[in-house]
């Protein structure tokens, strides 16, 4: 095989990077990294750079990891270049979590790109379906729905990236000083974080924050719930 022009999209962010390749009128490129703000950009300048005689393109999901909303341009985008360019794009391989907000959205996990017309995303390939069709107003709240869950789906997994740092470094303190296993260290913070009505994070952070030199302790009902959680292990 060849190698698409550009192999690799220099001085665009980080978070996303095309590599691709040219056989024969098929091209398949590979995106690495988190569809995000400007993914639809970098998908935009890969697909420029393809030849003009190019008669099929595929996209390999596999190495996407992470995707928000701004995912759901980066199809719409490569819906688009298809429809101008009159070729078939497909755009497979989806896992992990990208999956699931796909699922979220309505659209058909092995292929987005060949989901029939419903909201949202793009729907290249299909034609509607005979027999009646929701009146616009329906359609636009549908969308907003689904929309509304996606975003709430990405901002819980933000939130769960975020803490994760944390949360490990207490599962850390919590094996050492009780001789657990992780699994174990895990269960002693979600209990007390039930038992004491504090946020996971939180109580994770009062355990870091106490293993310290001159830490303090955490507070007396996150103190007395991890006493419980402890005593129910047997430690």
């Amino acid at each position: 095989m060849t190698p698409a022009a550009p192999p690799r999209l220099a001085g665009q962010p980080a978070t996303l990077v095309i590599d691709g390749r040219v056989d024969t009128g098929r091209a398949l490129l590979l995106p690495r990294g988190e569809l995000v703000h400007g993914c639809a950009d970098i998908l935009a300048d890969a697909l420029a750079a393809l030849p003009a005689d190019i008669e099929r393109v595929e996209v390999d999901m596999d190495g996407v990891v992470f995707m928000d909303t701004a995912g759901l341009q980066f199809l719409e985008c490569l819906d688009g270049y298809g429809h101008r360019q009159e070729v078939p794009v497909t755009a497979t391989n989806w896992r992990g979590q990208p999956l699931r907000i796909l699922e979220l959205a309505g659209l058909d996990p092995t292929d987005p790109l060949r989901t029939a017309a419903g909201p949202p995303g793009p729907t290249a390939g299909r034609q509607p379906e005979p027999g009646p069709h929701p009146a616009p107003s329906a359609v636009a709240a549908e969308r907003s729905e689904r929309l509304h869950v996606l975003q709430e789906e990405v901002a819980q997994l933000r939130r769960a990236i975020a803490s994760r740092p944390v949360i490990d470094q207490a599962r850390g303190v919590l094996m050492a000083l009780h001789a657990c296993t992780s699994d174990e260290a895990w269960h002693i913070l979600r209990e007390a974080s039930q038992l004491s009505n504090t946020k996971l994070r939180t109580v994770a952070a009062a355990v870091t924050a106490s293993a310290e030199s001159d830490g303090p302790p955490p507070p007396a009902e996150v103190r007395s719930a991890l006493r419980t959680a402890l005593a129910r292990l047997g430690r």
